[in-house]
């Protein structure tokens, strides 16, 4: 672990010669004649503390990075070097401190399956040692190289998250919930903790072809396993026919992007997702399910067991929801709630402290003035679709208040299709943005209310849109006549919306 100076360690855990490293090597030494590389065998491929310790008592020791083979324990095929003592730190040697970006980049990268990554970290530890601003210069061939290694490592981790799927299995002890997943690369001890911390009170495997992980909340115990193949793992359990019933009837023919799709959820992962058997049919009768979905859009029911079941399995996928960093932020997903035959829909900005903590939309004080607001424009809250753009709640602290902090475009995007989800299922014909991150949501552009407001949009689906501010924004006018003028536009606003949806349903 690295201080908050970017130290390899704590203070007493610097780039020294005190801890011995207790490996074998040769060693090219400046001023000495040149002998066979000095070979370091690491425990494990992801093995960073191992890595660590040898690097930063090789590169005080003066071994240059020419003069080190890496390897991993159990490797096969022979390397060249010979195997000796590390040599003592050269005379005079200063310890250093290396930027925490330097930690971080190394961790990730050392996940990867490049088996030059070892190596070119330690030549980019060498340079660091001379430049302590090395890391800056983006036109470096080996700061981008191991950039791009880490982030290939990051998005590995994205789809380890995205794509396992727990099975329910019975065993003597009780229930287990077990998962098989290939990643591309080094990233399962890694990503472990993220799965402690979404499943803490479930008792679950990953398998993997390297290596399993196990978790058992009674003796809040992660241990590890060898690796597995597919075959070690369930092929379902009676969960998987609610996903399928979810995933019917969300997918759409009309935005289907194929080759989008298969960059975001490559094949290698279908076969382990309950899921993605519907795929291949969905996409193969794509077009015919769309003249249907257009002949029937307004004759099919809109309510029923179905329909009522996709939103669950969605709402219950959201709780775990990773798509973006503020999961870690908030107590809990706030997701929509209403009768999914809503004619109108509204979307808000995100949850605020209220919200979070209720797990409920609107019923802080914006949601109590935008009720009051309802009641005047004579709109049935009880009757309406009530949802955010973002689910989780953003916010920083000020002493012990936790003060909203507005979403960013990023954010918003990550948690758009959640919302299109949504409003797959309810179809409204006339959905209400509040404010303008619920319009950036909605339409993918960035608006100005008060032009917005003026007419309603169309969105992708044909369905009408109307433009208003959020009820949060009256509350902070701090002048009251204007204030007032505002509360009585917001109104005026909701009773157009409630005019223009009886005449949609009238039609």
């Amino acid at each position: 672990m690295s201080d908050a100076n970017g130290r390899f360690g704590n203070s007493a855990d610097l780039f020294d010669s005190r801890l011995g490293l207790g490996g074998k090597a040769g060693v090219l030494l400046p001023d000495g004649p040149q002998i066979d590389p000095l070979k370091i065998t690491l425990d494990q491929p992801d093995d960073f503390d191992g890595w660590r310790e040898a690097a930063r008592e090789l590169v005080l020791a003066g071994v240059p990075p020419m003069s080190v083979v890496w390897q991993v324990a159990g490797d096969d095929g022979e390397l060249f070097g010979s195997e000796g003592a590390v040599p003592p730190a050269a005379g005079g040697e200063p310890m250093f401190s290396v930027p925490k970006p330097f930690i971080d980049l190394a961790k990730a990268a050392i996940c990867h399956s490049e088996p030059q990554r070892f190596a070119l970290l330690y030549s980019l530890l060498w340079k660091l040692k001379a430049n302590r601003r090395a890391l800056e210069d983006r036109a470096d061939p080996l700061v981008d190289r191991l950039e791009k290694l880490a982030k290939e490592v990051h998005r590995d981790a994205h789809k380890m998250h995205a794509f396992v799927r727990f099975r329910e299995v019975e065993e003597g002890d009780g229930t287990r919930f077990v998962a098989f997943f290939e990643p591309d690369h080094h990233i399962v001890r890694r990503e472990a903790g993220f799965f402690v911390r979404r499943f803490t009170t479930m008792r679950w495997s990953i398998l993997t072809p390297e290596l399993s992980i196990h978790w058992d909340p009674a003796t809040e115990s992660l241990t590890e396993g060898p690796g597995a193949t597919r075959a070690d793992a369930p092929d379902g359990d009676p969960l998987e026919e609610t996903w399928r019933t979810y995933y019917a009837n969300i997918f759409n023919p009309a935005r289907l992007k194929v080759k989008a799709m298969l960059k975001e959820m490559p094949k290698k992962y279908w076969r382990n997702m309950p899921e993605t058997a519907l795929v291949a049919p969905l996409i193969a009768g794509a077009r015919a399910r769309e003249l249907e979905m257009i002949e029937k859009a307004q004759a099919a029911p809109r309510t029923g067991g179905n329909i009522e079941g996709a939103w669950a399995a969605l709402r219950q996928e959201a709780m775990s929801c990773t798509r973006c960093d503020l999961f870690r932020c908030g107590t809990q997903t706030v997701f929509g709630e209403g009768p999914l035959d809503a004619r109108i829909f509204f979307v808000g900005e995100q949850p605020g402290d209220q919200e979070d903590l209720a797990g409920r939309p609107f019923v802080g004080p914006a949601g109590q003035l935008f009720d009051a607001a309802l009641e005047k424009a004579g709109i049935e809250r009880s009757t309406t679709y009530v949802t955010n753009a973002v689910k989780h709640f953003k916010f920083v602290l000020r002493g012990k208040k936790r003060i909203h902090s507005k979403p960013d475009t990023a954010e918003i995007e990550a948690c758009r299709w959640w919302q299109e989800q949504e409003r797959a299922i309810v179809r409204p014909p006339l959905t209400v943005a509040l404010g303008a991150t619920a319009a950036r949501s909605l339409t993918g552009k960035t608006l100005t209310i008060t032009k917005a407001r003026e007419a309603p949009l169309t969105l992708a689906d044909g369905s009408e849109c109307w433009v208003t501010v959020h009820p949060s924004f009256l509350l902070r006018i701090p002048k009251e006549e204007r204030r007032r003028e505002e509360r009585a536009r917001f109104v005026e606003d909701l009773r157009r919306i409630r005019a223009r949806s009886e005449e949609l349903a009238a039609a």
